[in-house]
């Protein structure tokens, strides 16, 4: 049901930045919301329906250098559309599993991943109180709000303690923390209609 409602409502087309990648996007953002919300449950945004500007720049450094998780075993964290699942599978991370809590995100990063012909295991959960076993972790457009920032951070640094690769993309949202280092930047095609600006520079940064 959910894989149908995805490919019913979004069309399948290269991402601007990652054009290597097919996702399902869609167009218009408030539309879609409220077709989630059809059924009568309340539903997040549809994040899942974007190719959103951290995601991209992270996509785009890990298919630039595959070094960095060729072989690894990956966890993209709250993967909205698998865009950075997928890429990490292309570069040869595996295996590579997306994370999300909600179950149309990761119907459409089930969906994205056989459209680009990549194995993406799926877990519907929230991590954040957890310390990851996977030897990277994943991480794009997660700093968007105080109490995001506030469980995510602690997640991220649990993960980097213990060894992990650690690699945010993050278009300068308001509640990026101090102390990560800079490992790139780009600058990323990005939907107006979501960010009021048809470019966003966005850097990787590294969680130590």
């Amino acid at each position: 049901m959910l894989l149908e409602f995805i490919r019913s409502n979004t069309t399948p087309a290269p991402v601007p930045f990652v054009p290597e990648v097919m996702l399902f996007q869609a167009d218009e953002p408030i539309a879609l919301w409220e077709k989630t919300e059809a059924a009568g449950a309340e539903q997040p945004p549809p994040f899942w329906a974007f190719a959103w500007a951290g995601g991209q720049a992270l996509a785009r450094h890990l298919l630039d250098q595959p070094d960095l998780i060729s072989g690894r075993s990956v966890l993209d964290l709250a993967t909205g559309s698998g865009l950075v699942a997928v890429a990490a599978a292309l570069a040869g991370g595996k295996p590579v599993v997306a994370n999300d809590i909600d179950p149309y995100s990761l119907a459409a990063a089930a969906a994205n991943a056989a459209a680009n012909g990549v194995a993406v295991d799926t877990v519907e959960a929230d991590l954040l109180d957890t310390v990851p076993a996977q030897q990277v972790v994943l991480a794009g457009d997660v700093f968007y709000s105080r109490e995001m920032a506030g469980r995510v951070l602690p997640f991220l640094r649990r993960a980097a303690s213990r060894g992990s690769l650690v690699l945010v993309g993050d278009p300068g949202r308001a509640y990026l923390p101090a102390g990560l280092i800079k490992r790139a930047t780009y600058d990323v095609p990005v939907n107006e209609s979501l960010e009021s600006v048809t470019i966003r520079r966005t850097a990787i940064w590294q969680v130590v």
